[in-house]
C-alpha cells in the first residue's frame, strides 16, 4: 500500500477550508451564483417593422437575421411613436405620463431634459460593479450639464446630443441661424477625435475599442444607439449600389444604410467573441420607433407610420441573442414594452429594485428566455393632453368617461382603444408610394380628421392591420378600457414641454450644441446676457401645465 505523506497543517487548512465551504453552500442553500452578464443594447434609429430581413423585407440583413434566428425573436414587442419618449423609458422603465415627457420629442432648444430625479438604467448598473459605456445618439436633453450622459450614469459617452443631423459633418441647424456642431466625448466637443467618417461605421469603431481595453471578467453595460437609418438619407456610395433594383431613389438610400448597419452590428458580434465577451453577453436589439414612408421606412402591412399611435409606430422589430438563453431559435409572442428592459437588466445584473422607483416596465426574461407567460397583460402607449385635439371628441363619445378629443391608445390583453387623432393612418406597401408626390409632402406625419372618429377599438390578435374598427360592437369594451385610461391619468404628472429658449444657439457655444444654462452654488440661476432672463426653467408656457379632467 503506498502511503502518501501531507503536511498536518495543510491537512488541517483543506479540512476547515472545505468544511466552510459545505458550511457556506449549505446556509445558502444553493451553489455560488454565476457572474453577471454583459449586457450589450443596441438601438436603431428609425427602423421599421418590415425594415429587417426576416420580417420579408427586401432590405438584406443577415446578421440580424442570423442573430434573431440564434436568440429570440419579440413577435409582440412595443416602443415609442418617437425618439426621445422610448429613449427615456428605455433609461427610467416607467411611462411617459410619470417623467413628463408626454408630448412630441426634446428639441435642441428647450430647456428640458430626462427629469434628474429619475434613476437611470445605467446607474442602476453601476451600483453593483458594472462599467457603463454610451456610443450614439442621446436626444434626452442637455441643456444644463447634470442632463449630460455621464451625469446620468454612464462612465463614458462618445456620441451626439441632438436627435438628427449630417452623417459625416455632425452639423444641425435648428431652425434659422441656429447651426451647430454635434459629436461630443465626454463632456465636451470631439473636434479632435472626429476624422470625418459615417457615423454607423466610427460609432461602430468606438464600440468595438471600448471591448478592446475592457476587461471581460468584469461586467460591462455598452448602450449602442446608432443614428441609422434616420434621416437625412446618407450612406457610403459602395452600400447604395447594392440596391439599384430599387426605383424610389429614397426607399435605395434607405435600404443601403440599414444594409451598413446590419453590418455594423456583425463586425461588433465578432468584436464581442474576439474579446472573449461574447459566451457570457445579453444582447439586445431593438428599434426606437417606427419607419417614416417619407423617408424611405416600411411598416408594411402594419397601418400608420413613425409619429403615430397606430401599430405601425409603435410595433417594433426586436430581438435577444445570447447563449445564456434558455430556448434558443425560438419566438416570445408575449407582450413586451421597452419600459421591460430596465427591470429585466437590472434583475440580470444581480441589481436591486426598490418600491420607490414606481416601475412601470416587468422583468420578462423568463418569458424571453423560457417560454414562460409575461407579467405584462396591458401597455399605455401614451396620453398626450398637448397634442392637437380631435375636432369631434368629446365626453359624450367616451360615455361621461373620457374626453375623445385627448390623444391616447392602451392596449389590454388583445384590444387596443385609441381615441383623439392617432396620426398618419394609411397603409403604406412599399416602393408603390409616388417619388414626385413624396417631394412634395412634409417630413411629418399628416393629421387626418379620419371622417369626424374619435375613437377605434381593435383585436390586435386577430387583425393585427388594425383594420376593423369593433368599437360600435364593443361598447362595454370600450367602457372597461376608458376607465383605465382615465385610472392612468390620474397618476400623470405636469407635461414638460417648455418654450424655446434664445440662449441655447450654438453661436453663443463656440459653435457647439451643448449646455448652455449654469446654476451657482446658491442654487438662483445666472441670469445671462442674451436673455435678460435667468430661469432656464421659467417661460413654460400655460399649456405645458395642461392636465386632464379626472
Amino acid at each position: 500500500m503506498l502511503i502518501l505523506w501531507v503536511p498536518l497543517t495543510l491537512l488541517l487548512g483543506f479540512i476547515v477550508s472545505h468544511t466552510w465551504s459545505s458550511k457556506r453552500a449549505s446556509e445558502l442553500g444553493k451553489a455560488p451564483s454565476p457572474p453577471p452578464p454583459h449586457i450589450v443594447f443596441i438601438l436603431a434609429d428609425d427602423q421599421g417593422f418590415r425594415d429587417v430581413g426576416y420580417h420579408g423585407s427586401e432590405i438584406k440583413t443577415p446578421t440580424l437575421d442570423r442573430l434573431a434566428a440564434r436568440g429570440v425573436k419579440l413577435d409582440n414587442y412595443y416602443v415609442q411613436p418617437l425618439c426621445s419618449p422610448s429613449r427615456s423609458q428605455l433609461m427610467t422603465g416607467r411611462y411617459q405620463i410619470h417623467t413628463g415627457l408626454q408630448h412630441s420629442v426634446i428639441r435642441a432648444s428647450q430647456p428640458n431634459c430626462l427629469p434628474l430625479d429619475q434613476a437611470t438604467l445605467p446607474q442602476k448598473l453601476k451600483q453593483v460593479g458594472y462599467s457603463t459605456h454610451m456610443v450614439g445618439k442621446w436626444h434626452l436633453g442637455f441643456y444644463k450639464r447634470g442632463c449630460l450622459p455621464t451625469r446620468r450614469g454612464f462612465d463614458t459617452f462618445f456620441g451626439s446630443l441632438l436627435g438628427s443631423g449630417d452623417y459625416y459633418s455632425r452639423y444641425k441647424c435648428e431652425g434659422p441661424g441656429a447651426c451647430g456642431y454635434d459629436l461630443h466625448q465626454g463632456e465636451e466637443a470631439a473636434w479632435e477625435q472626429d476624422r470625418g467618417s459615417y457615423s454607423t461605421l466610427m460609432y461602430t469603431q468606438k464600440a468595438i475599442g471600448i471591448l478592446a481595453r475592457h476587461d471581460p471578467g468584469e461586467p460591462l453595460f455598452l448602450y449602442l444607439a446608432y443614428q441609422a437609418a434616420h434621416s437625412p438619407l446618407q450612406v457610403p456610395a459602395g452600400y447604395l449600389e447594392r440596391y439599384a433594383g430599387i426605383v424610389n431613389p429614397r426607399r435605395r438610400k434607405y435600404a443601403a444604410m440599414v444594409s451598413c448597419l446590419d453590418e455594423a452590428v456583425r463586425n461588433l458580434t465578432l468584436a464581442l467573441k474576439r474579446y472573449r465577451f461574447y459566451h457570457n453577453t445579453v444582447l439586445v436589439y431593438s428599434s426606437d420607433n417606427g419607419g417614416q414612408p417619407l423617408v424611405g421606412g416600411s411598416n408594411w402591412p402594419l397601418r400608420g407610420s413613425k409619429a403615430t399611435l397606430w401599430e405601425g409606430g409603435i410595433r417594433a422589430p426586436g430581438f435577444v441573442h445570447s447563449p445564456l438563453l434558455a430556448n434558443k431559435g425560438t419566438r416570445c409572442r408575449s407582450l413586451v414594452h421597452i419600459t421591460d428592459w430596465f427591470p429585466t437588466l437590472v434583475t440580470l445584473g444581480q441589481g436591486t429594485l426598490e418600491e420607490d422607483l414606481q416601475l412601470d416596465g416587468y422583468d420578462v426574461w423568463e418569458a424571453i428566455s423560457e417560454g414562460r407567460p409575461s407579467p405584462r397583460r396591458d401597455i399605455l402607449h401614451n396620453i398626450d393632453p398637448l397634442y392637437v385635439k380631435a375636432k369631434n371628441g368629446s365626453w359624450k363619445a367616451g360615455h361621461g368617461l373620457w374626453n375623445t378629443a385627448v390623444r391616447a391608445a392602451l392596449r389590454v390583453g388583445h384590444w387596443k382603444l385609441l381615441t383623439g387623432v392617432p396620426g398618419y393612418g394609411d397603409w403604406v406597401p412599399p416602393q408603390t408610394f409616388n417619388p414626385q408626390r413624396l417631394s412634395l409632402r412634409q417630413h411629418s406625419e399628416r393629421v387626418r380628421r379620419d371622417r369626424g372618429k374619435s375613437l377605434w377599438l381593435f383585436n390586435i390578435r386577430s387583425d393585427p392591420y388594425e383594420r376593423v374598427d369593433l368599437s360600435q360592437r364593443y361598447p362595454d369594451v370600450v367602457k372597461k378600457m376608458l376607465m383605465r385610461l382615465a385610472q392612468y391619468n390620474k397618476t400623470a404628472v405636469r407635461v414638460r414641454y417648455p418654450p424655446k429658449d434664445p440662449r441655447s444657439n450654438p453661436q453663443y457655444n463656440g459653435g457647439v450644441w451643448g449646455p448652455w444654462y449654469e446654476e451657482p452654488h446658491g442654487g438662483r440661476p445666472l441670469t445671462n446676457h442674451l436673455s435678460g432672463r435667468g430661469d432656464g426653467e421659467k417661460g413654460t408656457s400655460s399649456r405645458s401645465e395642461l392636465t386632464l379632467r379626472k
